[in-house]
């Protein structure tokens, strides 16, 4: 005859022979190398981030041309001798811009252009091998995420296609005989965004890696559509302004109007649509270009507004302070934009102004990622 057995030992030895659960199958195995693919991934945001500082500083300082040809490989080197740094010169003395701007220079002046340059080439070719460093290693690894290979692949061509695009900016001012002293705008507008562009993949790949492929999955349930489609439309106005910026910067516009809020004592510029054809005047006459810029800025102010006040509704306190923080940004920017405005563009709050935008580019990104992967927000945390 069987043994009687208790009640509450047959419950005990159920739960002592109950197979373990084991939670996130899905990332199972994952953990270390998102975690070490976003710190990689890091690096790579500080020096983009460098990388636009430096080249603020190269055109505010009218360096970009010292150097006159691309070499991708020889050009690494920096001019090792007295004699090699004289044929550099020359070749600079060969152009435009020395000839109608800067006949005055000598030796000792022309080094002082050249190294900003020089330095910031170098950076270019210093994010090129840590990104190629950094994806060798981890495909060698075997670490990098189902989905992620075509992500991480295209942060390369992006950064090779913005290596082509800056010789492509510089050669328009590499000239002789035409009067050419800076490079065209157009195409510093286009080297710059480029660099917002990649930035901007950066961010996200690196919010994303900062949460389990289980966690983003859950919280996209809870997307808030309306919101995350108007701060897409934020992010894309910032986008044109910081376009805009680079219209401005690449002739110096915002050293020809210098009060505000009017221009030279009128709401539209005088001689706004002097040059011919019409639409030079929409990339190279500095009262429109600025004007432009001035009104882009204003109506990014007013969206801006409108999206923090449906940003302050969110269900989620993350996402919410997500939006403070880019309405705060925001209108910091918009008083740093004017006091540059009233100083005639000096070169230290000019520089602080483009690194603005970059934050506030990024806090953009991040209150667009919050509404589409929003935080879980415990009642108690609300």
């Amino acid at each position: 005859m069987a043994e009687k057995r208790k009640l509450f030992e047959d419950v005990a030895e159920t739960e002592t022979t109950r197979p373990q659960t084991h939670a996130g199958v899905i990332d199972r195995g994952r953990g270390a190398g998102r975690r070490a693919m976003r710190v990689w991934l890091m690096i790579l945001f500080a020096l983009v981030f460098v990388m636009i500082a430096v080249g603020g500083m190269t055109r505010l300082t009218d360096s970009g041309l010292s150097i006159t040809e691309w070499r991708p490989v020889t050009g690494a080197l920096p001019p090792m001798s007295e004699a090699h740094w004289q044929s550099e010169f020359e070749k600079y003395q060969a152009i435009d811009e020395f000839q109608v701007q800067n006949a005055w220079m000598e030796l000792a002046d022309f080094k002082r252009i050249y190294w900003w340059e020089w330095g910031h080439r170098q950076l270019g070719r210093v994010i090129g091998l840590v990104w190629a460093l950094g994806f060798g290693w981890f495909a060698l690894r075997r670490q990098i995420p189902a989905g992620w290979h075509g992500r991480l692949l295209l942060l390369g061509a992006l950064g090779g296609a913005q290596g082509a695009i800056g010789w492509w900016m510089v050669s328009s001012g590499v000239t002789s005989g035409q009067g050419v002293t800076d490079v065209a705008s157009y195409r510093l507008a286009t080297h710059l965004g480029l660099a917002f562009v990649i930035m901007g993949f950066i961010t996200w790949y690196i919010l994303m890696l900062g949460r389990s492929e289980r966690d983003l999955m859950q919280a996209r349930r809870a997307k808030e559509a309306k919101q995350f489609g108007m701060a897409t439309g934020l992010l894309h106005l910032a986008f044109l302004q910081i376009l805009l910026g680079a219209l401005v910067a690449g002739i110096d516009a915002g050293r020809y109007f210098i009060d505000w809020p009017l221009m030279q004592g009128q709401f539209f510029p005088p001689d706004a649509l002097d040059l011919t054809p019409v639409w030079r005047n929409f990339f190279e006459n500095a009262g429109l270009v600025q004007f432009i810029h001035r009104m882009t800025g204003y109506l990014l102010a007013l969206f801006g507004a409108v999206v923090w006040l449906r940003g302050r509704r969110s269900a989620h306190a993350t996402t919410r302070f997500a939006f403070n923080a880019v309405m705060a940004a925001l209108a910091l920017q918009i008083v740093l934009g004017i006091t540059t405005v009233l100083y005639a563009a000096p070169v230290h709050i000019a520089l602080t102004h483009q690194a603005l935008a970059v934050v506030l580019w990024v806090l953009i990104l991040r209150a667009r990622f919050l509404s589409a992967y929003p935080v879980a927000t415990s009642l108690r945390g609300k």
